[in-house]
């Protein structure tokens, strides 16, 4: 209900902006876009023609809501506002945000045009972005917030709350970080922790020692796993020295657990990483998934050699050529099930180095149950369909499809786990390489055990 309350929300505003466009009413525009929150906006611009996009944008003014709806804007959008902008106007807008929304930003233009935005900006907000750019892509060091507001682990409990309600620009204040004589940090306390102290006690006295913090060059991969198993709101970002550079926080992480997701379930469908698939052209689809179905190309050409190998068996038994699909289909969908569990398995920590033999032969036993359960099913079904031939076939059928589902389950186990321990993004095993590669075995195996009891 809630799901269907909130899209008609979107189709009526979407309708009354294009309406008031049509009207070129400038004042109701100007006061539809300052209620409307930008992360709705942004949403609403993946239905709008550039046309409109163009019209809308021009009218936004240099603002931290302006910031934040272009870091919710889709990239592809994104990148095409921005580079149709002139520079000052960039330069504006970036003065309002926050330093990884910078970061964010100035990384969707090219090199060049990004310079020259940069120039715009002010001199110690020059040097900040220049030294974010620098960290690897997809790092903490890009995501970090590097406004954190801080305070020494001598300073007591009331001094620091008065300090802190000083601080009406202070950012993402969901916990609070000491730092020693040397600016190292030294712990966190939460504010309810603050707030609940007797005044006169020291922070070094209530705060927590132990802190899980992550170097700028850390993945976000890991910086994800990192708040989501210990339910944290924010993570520190700290140099060799433990001097405290930003912190990555809550809703970043969630940013990127769903780009991180939404790229791993592309590469196991085979259509590529691009987050933005749906935007791009169709030119541009066919180009990034050609490579990806290629590869199930190759195994259908392989397969089909494999059948011409054994067309003597097909002529004088023509009924197994029935039962190729369902061989091929049913090893394929465990196959695809079994590395898809591993795949996602790896990516939230369930699945690891020291219990990865365990997983797999217990992929391989599940592998050997729905073998037999559905090779006695097709087994019983080829000897009644085909009475005119020999029992055997659903012998043959039925010993095929069990080999095969247990060969589909150990590949499908087993691939994304050696590229694992590779360092090679184990999504891009699922989808084309381990269907190809069961359909080929499959298919050898079923007419190697027909000419064994044929």
């Amino acid at each position: 209900m809630k799901k269907e309350l909130f899209k008609n929300e979107i189709t009526i505003l979407r309708d009354t902006f294009r309406r008031l466009l049509r009207r070129h009413a400038e004042t109701n525009i100007l006061k539809l876009i300052d209620k409307t929150h930008p992360a709705d906006l942004a949403l609403l611009f993946r239905y709008f023609n550039e046309n409109e996009q163009d019209e809308i944008f021009s009218k936004l003014k240099p603002s931290e809501k302006t910031a934040e709806f272009l870091n919710d804007l889709d990239e592809l959008i994104g990148i095409r506002l921005l580079e149709n902008e002139s520079h000052d106007r960039i330069a504006s807008i970036l003065e309002h945000a926050s330093s990884n929304e910078q970061a964010y930003l100035i990384g969707l233009l090219d090199e060049k045009y990004a310079s020259s935005v940069i120039d715009l900006l002010q001199a110690d907000k020059q040097e900040e972005l220049e030294e974010m750019m620098a960290y690897p892509e997809d790092s903490a060091g890009i995501l970090m917030y590097t406004d954190v507001f801080t305070l020494h682990e001598e300073t007591k409990a009331r001094d620091a709350i008065n300090a802190l309600q000083d601080q009406e620009d202070a950012e993402m204040v969901f916990y609070l970080y000491t730092l020693d004589d040397e600016a190292r940090l030294t712990g966190v306390i939460s504010l309810r922790d603050l707030v609940t102290t007797p005044g006169d006690t020291k922070l070094k006295d209530i705060m927590s020692k132990q802190i899980h913090v992550v170097r700028p060059e850390t993945d976000q991969e890991e910086v994800a796993r990192i708040v989501s198993q210990y339910n944290f709101l924010a993570v520190p970002v700290v140099d060799p020295d433990d001097r405290l550079l930003g912190i990555v926080t809550v809703d970043d992480v969630v940013d990127i657990i769903r780009e991180e997701a939404t790229e791993d379930f592309l590469q196991m469908v085979g259509a590529g990483k691009d987050r933005e698939i749906l935007l791009k052209s169709s030119w541009e689809n066919a180009r990034m998934r050609l490579p990806w179905l290629f590869a199930s190309w190759v195994g259908g050409i392989m397969a089909a050699f494999i059948i011409g190998i054994f067309d003597n068996v097909l002529q004088s038994t023509i009924a197994l050529a029935a039962f190729i699909p369902v061989i091929m289909g049913m090893g394929g969908n465990i196959g695809t099930q079994s590395s898809t569990i591993i795949v996602r398995g790896l990516a939230t920590g369930r699945v690891s180095i020291e219990n990865s033999m365990r997983i797999l032969f217990k992929e391989i036993r599940v592998g050997l149950m729905l073998g037999i359960l559905y090779g006695l099913l097709l087994g019983v079904f080829a000897i009644l369909k085909f009475l005119d031939v020999s029992p055997m076939l659903g012998v043959v059928v039925g010993v095929s499809i069990c080999i095969s589902m247990i060969i589909a389950a150990t590949i499908g186990s087993l691939v994304p786990l050696i590229l694992n321990r590779f360092e090679i993004d184990p999504a891009i095993a699922t989808g084309p390489f381990v269907t190809t590669s069961i359909d080929i075995l499959g298919v050898a195996c079923y007419f190697l055990i027909a000419i064994s009891l044929l």
